[in-house]
C-alpha cells in the first residue's frame, strides 16, 4: 500500500463547513472538487473564502502565492459526477439522515471501489449511513469543528463496519493536512466534544428558560469564570440554530425520549428564521 493513497479529495456541500474543509485540503496541496446543487451557494462560498484568504494574507499567515496556488487546485461545480476520480469524499450536507443516505448511495455508484466515503456529521454515526453503500468498510466519520480553517481538532470515528485500514488512512490524512486527529475506536452519537458540549448547552438553556439569568449573562459566566473562548449561546449562533435543532431532532427520533427534543426556545427561533450569524439574528443581533 502506498504511504499516502489519498491523492484527490471531493467535498460535498458548500456551506461554511464544506467550503472551509475544501480550502484546507487545497492549501495543503490536494486537488479538490467542491460540489453543491446550488450554483449561487458555490458563488457565495468562493466569495467568503476569498475574503478569509485576504485576511490571512494581511495577517501574514499565508502568502499571496500560497493562496493563488490553493485556489488553482480548488474546482467547484454542481455535477456530482465530478467525484469519479476522488480518493476521499467528505460529505458536509444538511444534518438529515435520509439526505445523507441518498447521497452516499449515489457516491458509492460514482466513485472507484477504493474511495473512502466520510461524513462530517456532528452527531450521526456512520453505521446509520454505511449500509446505503456496497463498501461499508470504506465508510467513517471525519468530524471537523466550526470554523474548520481555525479549529485544530478532527474526530475520526471508526464504526463497527469500518476497516482498520480505512480508519488509519483517514487518521493519517488528517495529520497530513496539519490538523490534530483523535480516533474514537467505537462510535457513539455526538462523539466526544459534542456530548460534553451538549450537557453544557442543555444546562445553559435550562437556566435561560427558567429565568435564572439572561443569555448574555450566562455567556459571560462561561467566558469569564470557566475561561471558555465563547459562551454557549454565542456558539449556537455561530454554528447555526438550525444545526442544533436538526441534531436534537435526530437524537429524539432515535431515542423517543422527550428530554432529547430541541429546546422550545431554539425551536421558536428556527420557526422564525432566526438561525444565528448566517441570518443576522439568533440569540444575538448581528450587523
Amino acid at each position: 500500500m502506498e504511504s499516502n493513497p489519498i491523492k484527490k479529495v471531493a467535498v460535498i456541500g458548500a456551506g461554511a463547513m464544506g467550503a472551509q474543509i475544501a480550502m484546507i485540503c487545497a492549501l495543503e496541496g490536494y486537488p479538490v472538487f467542491l460540489n453543491d446543487l446550488d450554483e449561487a451557494r458555490l458563488k457565495q462560498a468562493r466569495e467568503e473564502l476569498e475574503q478569509r484568504m485576504k485576511r490571512s494574507i494581511e495577517k501574514q499567515r499565508l502568502t499571496e502565492q500560497q493562496v493563488a496556488e490553493a485556489f488553482g487546485r480548488l474546482e467547484m461545480g454542481t455535477a456530482l459526477t465530478s467525484v469519479s476520480n476522488a480518493d476521499l469524499v467528505i460529505e458536509a450536507v444538511v444534518e438529515k439522515l435520509d439526505v445523507k443516505r441518498k447521497l452516499f448511495k449515489k457516491l458509492d455508484e460514482l466513485t472507484p471501489p477504493h474511495t473512502i466515503l466520510a461524513t462530517n456529521s456532528s452527531t450521526i454515526v456512520s453505521s446509520k449511513i454505511a449500509d446505503a453503500t456496497n463498501r461499508q468498510e470504506k465508510v467513517c466519520n471525519l468530524h471537523f469543528f466550526n470554523p474548520p480553517l481555525v479549529m485544530e481538532l478532527v474526530e475520526v470515528v471508526k464504526g463497527p463496519h469500518t476497516s482498520e485500514e480505512t480508519a488509519q488512512q483517514a487518521f493519517n490524512f488528517i495529520e497530513g493536512i496539519n490538523k490534530t486527529p483523535v480516533m474514537l475506536k467505537k462510535e457513539i452519537s455526538g462523539f466526544i466534544a459534542n456530548r460534553i458540549l451538549g450537557k453544557l448547552m442543555d444546562e445553559a438553556v435550562f437556566l435561560l428558560e427558567n429565568d435564572y439569568a439572561t443569555h448574555e449573562e450566562i455567556d459571560t459566566v462561561c467566558t469569564k469564570a470557566l475561561n471558555h473562548p465563547i459562551g454557549p449561546f454565542s456558539l449556537m449562533d455561530l454554528t447555526g440554530l438550525d444545526v442544533n435543532y436538526f441534531v436534537r431532532m435526530q437524537r429524539y427520533e432515535e431515542s423517543g425520549d422527550e428530554a432529547d427534543r430541541p429546546a422550545k426556545i431554539v425551536e421558536e427561533k428556527v420557526d422564525k428564521g432566526e438561525l444565528g450569524r448566517k441570518t443576522g439574528k439568533g440569540f444575538y443581533q448581528y450587523s
